[in-house]
């Protein structure tokens, strides 16, 4: 998500926290984009970055070091598949792209809300379809190319995600939304260039068996830094995507 986006969902969710968070904690960190984007949001708060991957969890102590965020973005290693991990009370539970990966989404709703304070604040966000990157026509042959990436991991069940808020509503939350916000970020090429090869580097073993193989060569050309028609030396590509947001208060 780009920071823009970021921004974007980010003020729209938390008009319904409190004012000044003393504790958030995220859900699913990953990398910690969104842990160290809330501590530079809240630099009052207290940031508690959860994840399954120790390696992950290792990329975020280093990069809330690199950005003096240290003292206040701590990492706990846990799997919310098997427990809820003794991170304390929180004003803000944030859980971005995560929701749908756990295998009892309910249990772990009525986790967040018995560790929200009074009043507290969760925020769902969900990818709705997969980042774009490409042009219609790549140059290079077979037009359409991402259109069928995306059909086919589609049909592997990647980002397959429900509206939350029935459950969250049954799980006793106030709901507000949802909420989408659409980006279509301009960044400068090779900065895109770099998100676009993380992406399609990501998704390319799960395409091995679901795509053609006229389009796997197309695509392993992208991929390929010696290749005239890669993505590093592209500047046609833009980052388009949607996020949508539910809010809801214990």
């Amino acid at each position: 998500m780009s920071r823009t986006s970021w921004a974007e969902v980010a003020a729209w969710a938390t008009r319904y926290a409190v004012a000044s968070p003393s504790r958030i904690i995220d859900l699913g960190t990953g990398a910690g984009a969104g842990a160290l984007a809330l501590a530079r949001r809240f630099p009052a708060a207290e940031v508690v970055a959860v994840d399954r991957s120790p390696v992950m969890l290792d990329r975020v102590r280093a990069a809330a070091r690199q950005q003096e965020l240290g003292e206040r973005v701590h990492v706990v290693h846990a799997d919310l598949d098997t427990a809820w991990p003794a991170v304390g009370a929180a004003d803000l539970v944030w859980a971005s792209s995560f929701l749908h990966e756990v295998a009892d989404p309910g249990a772990v709703l009525q986790d967040v809300r018995a560790a929200l304070r009074p009043g507290g604040l969760l925020a769902v966000v969900e990818m709705d379809g997969l980042p774009r990157f490409l042009p219609e026509d790549l140059g290079i042959g077979r037009p359409g190319l991402e259109s069928r990436c995306h059909r086919a991991l589609a049909d592997a069940g990647w980002n397959a995600h429900p509206d939350w808020r029935p459950l969250l509503e049954r799980t006793g939350f106030e709901v507000h939304g949802p909420h989408t916000v659409s980006t279509a970020a301009q960044h400068e090429p090779q900065v895109t260039a770099h998100y676009a090869q993380a992406w399609l580097t990501h998704m390319r073993p799960a395409l091995r068996d679901r795509l053609a193989a006229e389009d796997r060569a197309v695509l392993d050309q992208l991929l390929t830094p010696e290749h005239p028609g890669a993505l590093q030396h592209r500047r046609d590509l833009r980052l388009r995507a949607d996020r949508t947001v539910w809010a809801a208060r214990a």
